[in-house]
C-alpha cells in the first residue's frame, strides 16, 4: 500500500474535511482516507495538523513561545501556544503541504514591547485579571488586506521552497453566507462575503505566479448547493466536508502523489 503524509497548517476547514468531522460528539465524516479507499485503492494518508493564526503570525514565528507568554494559563481552545509559534511547516518532510486563506480572518493582538502577534482566543470569557493583563500588554491589530495576505503567502511559499518541492495546496473560501440577502452595497462597510470574493481572486493571482494549487471550496459548494451545505460562514455539513475532501484527493492524484 502506498502511504503519503499531508501536513495541514490551518483550521477547521482543513481538519474537518481531511482528518475527521464530529458534530454533537458524533463522528460524521472520517476524512480523506474514506475518499481514497473508494476511488484510489491502495493509497493511505497520514495527517499531521497544526492550527494557524494567520500568514503574518506564521512569518513572524520563531519556533518557540515568547517568554511573555510562558506563564499564560488561559484556555486558547484550538489555538495552543505551540501551534501559534510553530515553524514546522517550513521544515516538514511531508509529501504535500495544505494551507488555507481562512486563518487570515483571525483577529490578532500585538505585544506592546516585543511586537509578536498573538491570537487571544475567546478572550471575552477569560477571568477578569487575565482580560486586564491582555489590555495592558497588547494592542489590537487591524484586519489584513487581501494584498497583505497574498504577499505573506507568497513569502511563505518561497520559504517552504528553500528546502522542499512538495506540492502546496491552498483552500479558498465559499463566499455564500447563509441568510445574507444584500442587494445594495451603498454606505455599507465591506461584508465578509465581499472580502472572501477579493481573497479568492487574490489567491488565483498567487497560483498564477507561484504554481500552487487551489482547492476551490467556493466552486465545489456552489455546484452542490452552498446554502444547504454551510451552517455558517466557516462551518460545513459532513457532506460539504466530504465534497471538499474529494476535490483535494482529485488534485493530489493529478499532481502524481498516488502514482
Amino acid at each position: 500500500m502506498k502511504r503519503i503524509t499531508l501536513f495541514l497548517k490551518g483550521n477547521v476547514d482543513l481538519y474537518e474535511s481531511l482528518h475527521s468531522c464530529r458534530i454533537g460528539g458524533q463522528l460524521r465524516w472520517n476524512g480523506i482516507n474514506e475518499v481514497l479507499r473508494a476511488r484510489y485503492g491502495g493509497v493511505s494518508v497520514r495527517i499531521r495538523h497544526e492550527t494557524s493564526s494567520g500568514s503574518q503570525a506564521l512569518l513572524a514565528a520563531r519556533g518557540t513561545v515568547p517568554i511573555e507568554l510562558v506563564e499564560c494559563r488561559v484556555s486558547l481552545g484550538a489555538y495552543p501556544l505551540e501551534s501559534q509559534f510553530s515553524t514546522r511547516v517550513f521544515a516538514t518532510d511531508a509529501d504535500a503541504i495544505i494551507m488555507s486563506i481562512m486563518p487570515d480572518a483571525t483577529r490578532l493582538v500585538r505585544h506592546r514591547t516585543s511586537g509578536f502577534l498573538f491570537c487571544a482566543y475567546n478572550a471575552g470569557d477569560w477571568p477578569a485579571q487575565d482580560r486586564e493583563w491582555l489590555r495592558q500588554e497588547f494592542v489590537e491589530v487591524a484586519p489584513f488586506t487581501v494584498e497583505q495576505s497574498v504577499c505573506n503567502l507568497e513569502r511563505i511559499i518561497a520559504r517552504i521552497r528553500e528546502r522542499s518541492q512538495a506540492p502546496i495546496l491552498i483552500y479558498n473560501l465559499s463566499f455564500v453566507m447563509p441568510g445574507e440577502a444584500i442587494h445594495c452595497y451603498s454606505g455599507l462597510e465591506e461584508s465578509f462575503s465581499t472580502a472572501v470574493r477579493r481573497f479568492n481572486l487574490g489567491l488565483i493571482g498567487l497560483s498564477e505566479k507561484t504554481g500552487i494549487s487551489i482547492v476551490d471550496v467556493d466552486h465545489v459548494l456552489a455546484r452542490a448547493g452552498a446554502e444547504r451545505l454551510k451552517f455558517d460562514a466557516m462551518h460545513l455539513s459532513a457532506e460539504g466536508y466530504r465534497l471538499v475532501a474529494e476535490e483535494g484527493g482529485r488534485i493530489l492524484c493529478d499532481l502524481g502523489l498516488f502514482d
